[in-house]
């Protein structure tokens, strides 16, 4: 029994640490690798724990390798953009303008039913509020809604020619362009061109750049190591 309680103690223990160094998410925004590694320690830790003929190092080092893979992953998925594509996918639109993306939908196997139950957890039960929904790499629903069904704010007030019916995209992402924003937003790489020269950066020198349709941009510059 002792053995048994003692083994619990230091598998426990050995989880929590992997888990810190892997960093914090909650179950719900677990990454498919993400997943699937809980899913591993999980059954090494039962099997440890419930056979006391199986040596602890023996559950040990699988842990520690799981998580040490993971750390790598994410640190090789945190450099390389076509990793993390090649890893946790894309996000996908499945409503684009208040317009159902049917194929989108087929290809994600997303039902009807699945659509309107995530958007009543989001506060819509009215599809046509919808102006955007996207469908996250961890399987969530988020809603952008029409500009008349948003919370009042001092921009709506007092610039209502601000209010967009598409929500800012990611065209710049830690150095990397992503082209194919700029032609969902009908924006042109000579836009692009005099906007970067107007502020004096190159793509490298740029951690996060969003735009829109109406060419409303936002710029945060890479830090300096």
């Amino acid at each position: 029994m002792f053995v048994v309680f003692f083994r619990t103690l230091i598998i426990y223990f050995v989880i929590i640490v992997c888990l810190r160094v892997m960093g914090k998410r909650q179950l719900g925004e677990l990454q498919p690798s993400e997943f699937v590694i809980a899913i591993l320690i999980s059954n090494i830790a039962t099997l440890s724990i419930e056979d006391t003929d199986i040596p602890l190092i023996g559950a040990v080092v699988p842990i520690i390798t799981l998580m040490s893979a993971e750390v790598i992953l994410s640190f090789i998925t945190l450099k390389s953009g076509k990793a993390q594509v090649i890893v946790t996918g894309n996000p996908v639109a499945i409503i684009r303008n208040g317009n159902i993306d049917q194929k989108s939908m087929r290809d994600l196997r997303f039902s009807i039913e699945d659509l309107m139950s995530q958007l009543r957890i989001n506060g819509f039960f009215d599809i046509r509020e919808v102006s955007w929904a996207i469908v996250e790499t961890n399987g969530q629903l988020t809603v952008f809604p029409k500009a008349n069904f948003r919370p009042l704010s001092p921009d709506s007030l007092f610039e209502p020619e601000k209010q967009n019916n598409v929500p800012p995209m990611v065209l710049i992402s830690d150095g990397e362009l992503c082209s194919k924003i700029l032609k969902e937003c009908n924006l042109t790489e000579k836009w692009l061109e005099g906007v970067l020269k107007k502020e004096k950066l190159s793509p490298k020198e740029i951690f996060l750049m969003t735009c829109d349709p109406s060419a409303d941009y936002y710029i945060v510059k890479r830090e300096k190591n």
